[in-house]
Parts: structure tokens; sequence; C-alpha cells
């Protein structure tokens, strides 16, 4: 029988995918206005870095490693960010790595549902991370619930603000995480008050599971946001 090849000399001979693939948008932005045209990501720097104004903002989903790598050689992004970027799970922070922010936030969803009995997810969960350079932003995205299309419309619907450059889109998209949090509590409180009458109502049967699945989901929840809290 032939040797087969092992998964690791598989892998290895895999063709690496290009960085474009994970790229949900990419822009220029110049006094707070978006250039027209379409630019890669490296073409955009260049942009930027030629005319000695404005940034770019970059958008990823879920890259893999050769890609973050590949984007991380363009804007210069030190390699342990990397390897944070592409391994999700991460806890909230924020660090500084030369002139260049690192800020994770994790993100929650609510998931609708008839009844707290009967579904098995009723918070989802996902990250985003931000870089923030002089002259760049690159946000990249894991779970799909967490877009950032929204977030980006309407600033550029504000000028004034994105003029300011990458740090008006730092803020904006921790504002906007953090009031999916006050928007995601405000959903799950029902679910604990319907499941806390069900179970303090004779005659009732609610199995344990259920019980046990709604605290693992508030558990989520200040997982998400509890590190926020802390200077």
């Amino acid at each position: 029988m032939p040797n087969l090849p092992s998964r690791r000399d598989a892998d290895s001979r895999a063709v690496p995918v290009p960085a474009e693939e994970a790229v949900v948008d990419c822009a220029v932005y110049i006094d707070g206005r978006r250039l027209p045209g379409r630019y890669t990501h490296s073409d955009a720097l260049a942009e930027v870095r030629s005319r000695g104004e404005g940034f770019v903002w970059l958008g990823l989903h879920e890259p893999d490693e050769h890609q973050m790598t590949s984007v991380a050689r363009t804007f210069g992004l030190h390699e342990l960010m990397v390897e944070d970027a592409v391994h999700a799970h991460q806890r909230p922070k924020l660090e500084r790595y030369d002139d260049v922010l690192f800020l994770v936030l994790r993100t929650v969803n609510y998931v609708e549902h008839e009844s707290v009995t009967t579904t098995n997810e009723i918070v989802e969960t996902g990250e985003i991370m931000i870089f923030t350079g002089p002259d760049f932003v690159v946000s990249v995205r894991h779970g799909d619930h967490s877009g950032l299309s929204d977030v980006r419309h309407r600033l550029e619907q504000s000028p004034g603000r994105l003029a300011l450059g990458p740090a008006s889109v730092l803020h904006a998209v921790a504002d906007y995480v953090v009031d999916s949090y006050l928007a995601v509590t405000t959903l799950v409180e029902p679910d604990v008050d319907d499941l806390e009458e069900l179970v303090f109502t004779p005659s009732t049967r609610i199995a344990v599971e259920q019980i046990y699945l709604l605290k693992r989901e508030i558990v989520e929840l200040r997982r998400a946001v509890v590190p926020l809290a802390t200077p």
C-alpha cells in the first residue's frame, strides 16, 4: 500500500489564500471623506502616505495566519498582535505597541427564540479587534453578527468626525459595542423573569438544563462586559 501524505504535509502544500479574500472593505479617507475607487490594503496605505494626509480603514473578517501576516507586513503590526487577531477568544484589552493601539472587544448578540425553555442559545458572542496607527485603522471581526458596515456608514455621514483621524473610528466602534451590551442585557431580562416564574410556579416542570443554560449565557455576557470596568 503506498504511503499517504500526512495532514501536516498536505497543509504545507496548500495554496495560501490572498489577504484580499478576507477583506470586507478597504477605503482611504481624506479630510473625513472617502475617496472613490477600490484599493488593496497596500495601495491604500501607499496613497495616504504619498499624500501625507488622511488614513486607511481596512476591515477584515476572520483572516487566517497567512492573510493576517500579509496585512501586518504592510502596516507594521507586531507579531503578537497578528497571533491575537488570528486566534479568537481573546480577553477584552487595550495595548500599545510603539505607535499602534490594539483594542480587543467581545461582541454579543441576542438570539431570538419562542421560549426560554426550548432554546439552546440565548446570547451569541464574537470579537472585534482594532489596530490604530497614525494613518490607518485595521478592524478584524470574528463571528457573523459583529458587522461594522453600519458604523462605517454612520461615520461617512459625519465627515467632521472622520476628519479627526483613526481615533474617531476606534471611539465609534467601542461605542457601538457598548451600546449592544445594554441592548442585549435589556432583552435577556425577560428571559430571567420567565424562568424565575416557572421555577416558582407549582406543578410546573422545568429541566435543570434550562436553568444551567441561562446561567451560562449570563456568564458569557459578564465575560464580555466586566473586563471593560477595569481601569
